[in-house]
C-alpha cells in the first residue's frame, strides 16, 4: 500500500471515529435534557439521526452502562456509569468541602448541600442533613430545575443570558406561584452576578426556602446552599448569608478560587 493511500485511510478512520463519538455525545446530551427518558424515536428526532443509527449508538452505550432502559419498550435514560464518572470527577471538591459543610450545618442547625451544573440541571453531589425536628432532607444526585432553586440560579449566573435562554427555553415550568419566568429570572441575574448569592423563596416547593453562594474553583463552579422551612428562613436569611460567605472563604482557601 502506498504511503499516501495509507494516510488517506488513516484520516478517514480518524474522522469516522470522531463522528461516532460526536453522535454518542449528542444522544447523551438529549437524554440529559430529559431525565425521565426518551424513546428511540424521540432521541432520533432530538438529535437529527436515523432511528437505526440511534439504536446502534444506544445499544453500545447501554453495554457500558452509560444509558439504561427505563423498562422494556419504554425508552432509555442516562445510566449509572455516568453518575459514577460525575462523582469521581468531583471527589476532590467533595473531600475538600466536607468539613466546611459539616461546620456550616452544625453552626446553623440546618441542612446544607454542595451542588454543580450537570448538563441542563443541577446535581447535589454532597449534603449534610440537620438534626432538627423540622428539617429539609435533600436527595443526593437528584437533578433539580435551575430556574426555581437557589443553587440553580447561582450556577446559571456563570452563563450569559443567551446561554441561559438556550438552557431553560422561553417558558420554563412554573412550579409554584413564586416561580420565575425567563425574563424575570434574567432581571434577577444582574444582582446574582454582582453578589454571587441567590435565594429561592418557595419557588420550587411551597414551605421551603433556600439561599446559595457561588464558589468558583479550579475544579469548576460549585454552589453551597442552606435549605430550611420558610418560617425559619425568613427570620434567619441574613444570618445564613453571612455563614455562607464564611463557608466560601474556608473552601476557597483549600480548593483555590478561580
Amino acid at each position: 500500500m502506498s504511503e499516501s493511500k495509507e494516510k488517506i485511510e488513516m484520516d478517514e478512520s480518524r474522522i469516522g471515529g470522531i463522528q461516532v463519538i460526536a453522535r454518542a455525545c449528542s444522544v447523551m446530551r438529549a437524554l440529559g435534557s430529559h431525565p425521565r427518558g426518551l424513546s428511540l424515536g424521540a432521541i432520533a428526532q432530538e438529535v437529527g439521526l436515523a432511528r437505526s443509527t440511534v439504536q446502534r449508538i444506544v445499544r453500545a452505550l447501554e453495554s457500558e452502562a452509560m444509558v439504561e432502559p427505563i423498562r422494556p419498550g419504554s425508552g432509555f435514560r442516562l445510566g449509572p456509569a455516568l453518575a459514577q464518572l460525575i462523582h469521581q470527577t468531583h471527589t476532590d471538591i467533595i473531600s475538600i468541602a466536607r468539613k466546611s459543610l459539616e461546620e456550616l450545618s452544625q453552626q446553623l442547625n440546618e441542612s446544607v448541600t454542595l451542588s454543580c451544573l450537570s448538563g441542563k440541571q443541577t446535581n447535589v453531589i454532597d449534603r449534610v442533613i440537620a438534626e432538627h425536628e423540622l428539617r429539609v432532607v435533600f436527595p443526593m444526585g437528584r437533578s433539580m430545575p435551575m430556574h426555581a432553586t437557589a443553587d440553580g440560579k447561582v450556577l446559571l449566573s456563570t452563563l450569559n443570558n443567551e446561554q441561559i435562554v438556550e438552557v431553560l427555553g422561553e417558558s420554563p415550568q412554573k412550579l409554584t406561584d413564586a416561580t420565575h419566568d425567563t425574563q424575570s429570572l434574567l432581571s434577577e441575574m444582574v444582582q446574582i452576578r454582582r453578589s454571587g448569592f441567590a435565594t429561592d423563596h418557595q419557588e420550587h416547593t411551597i414551605g421551603i426556602s433556600a439561599c446559595s453562594i457561588l464558589i468558583p474553583t479550579f475544579m469548576g463552579a460549585h454552589a453551597v446552599t442552606v435549605v430550611a422551612p420558610t418560617s425559619r428562613f425568613q427570620m434567619r436569611c441574613e444570618e445564613f448569608r453571612h455563614a455562607l460567605e464564611a463557608c466560601k472563604t474556608s473552601i476557597s482557601k483549600l480548593a483555590g478560587e478561580y
